[in-house]
């Protein structure tokens, strides 16, 4: 009996292995020409229901208001998946491209000095960051530098493609762990001391925690709190951002690699440590994302789920508006 799940994994994984041969014949320029064109295919050709255009364009106008215009709108989603191709072509690249011998030159660094102490300090260290710039270059320079991780993912459906991005995330000398039912081996690291990296900015859920994220409550895990207060680390909110092209005076791509904010679990002297602890990363997510709007995915449903309204209040409520109605 065909097992056609796995064909169409195996066809899948085909399709990508021949983009990654054509990506690295190619010269940088024409990459990137390359990425914009499939960008607007994607953008301008398939049907807006298919690329979750919708939801794009309404979590734009959440986190931004009459800040954007829809002629706006339109564009910072298009440049959106311009930035996502961009990135899938840089990690191809990034094997031959980046290496300890080019660091400079390929990064521009922003992060205060109390960063590498806490790196060298025997504490664990949460770098934290979202889907924004190119993540997967943020963790691999940290491995090039000499502090493996362990880097938290999603495992993909496609076990062919998961192994090929599980490789790729250890070649630098991180190890890679599962989102899902991988909290033990997460626990397991901290505990060494050890560092990870991982993804914050995805809704959490009816039983995550409610925090602001441009303005609006968003739910969040509190499993990140809860790990720096128990085991007294550090949360490290980073990006890696993708700068302006300069094919001229570069050789490959320039980014800016900054460090939002350095958070010590320890000075939190919060009545509701998770809380504070929570919207303190959430919003220096949201200080790292205004920077370039463009190179953030907003087809995530980050705001999906809704706070509960106790019931109390509710009932509460009722009578009052009854009242204003007679």
């Amino acid at each position: 009996m065909i097992n056609w799940r796995m064909m169409r994994y195996r066809l899948e994984y085909l399709v990508f292995q021949t983009l990654v041969c054509v990506v690295r014949s190619l010269p940088l320029r024409e990459s990137v020409k390359l990425a914009k064109g499939l960008a607007f295919v994607i953008h301008r050709c398939l049907p807006r229901k298919m690329t979750r255009y919708h939801v794009a364009a309404e979590n734009l106008r959440t986190a931004f208001g009459e800040e954007l215009s829809e002629k706006e709108i339109d564009e910072t989603i298009y440049q959106m998946w311009t930035h996502l191709f961009r990135m899938i072509v840089e990690i191809i690249q990034l094997p031959r491209k980046l290496h300890r011998g080019n660091i400079f030159d390929v990064l521009d660094f922003d992060y205060p000095p109390e960063l590498i102490t806490a790196l060298c300090s025997g504490r664990p260290v949460i770098l934290l960051s979202g889907h924004y710039g190119n993540w997967e270059i943020a963790v691999s320079v940290f491995g090039l530098f000499g502090f493996p991780m362990g880097v938290v993912a999603r495992e993909l459906d496609n076990p062919y493609l998961n192994k090929w991005f599980a490789q790729f995330r250890q070649h630098t000398g991180h190890r890679a762990m599962a989102k899902s039912g991988g909290y033990d081996d997460m626990v397991a690291t901290i505990e060494r001391r050890g560092h990870l990296a991982l993804l914050g900015d995805q809704d959490a859920g009816k039983r995550g925690l409610f925090v602001n994220f441009f303005g609006k409550p968003a739910s969040t895990f509190k499993s990140i709190a809860l790990l720096a207060l128990e085991y007294r680390a550090y949360i490290c909110v980073g990006y890696a951002r993708r700068l302006p092209d300069d094919f001229e005076q570069n050789q490959w791509i320039k980014f800016e690699m900054g460090c939002e904010e350095l958070i010590d679990a320890t000075k939190c002297v919060s009545k509701d440590p998770v809380g504070e602890l929570t919207q303190q990363f959430t919003s220096s997510l949201e200080k790292a994302i205004r920077k370039s709007p463009e190179q953030y995915f907003w087809v995530h449903r980050r705001w999906k789920s809704q706070p509960r309204v106790r019931e109390k209040k509710k009932r509460q409520a009722e009578p009052i508006a009854e009242k204003r109605a007679a």
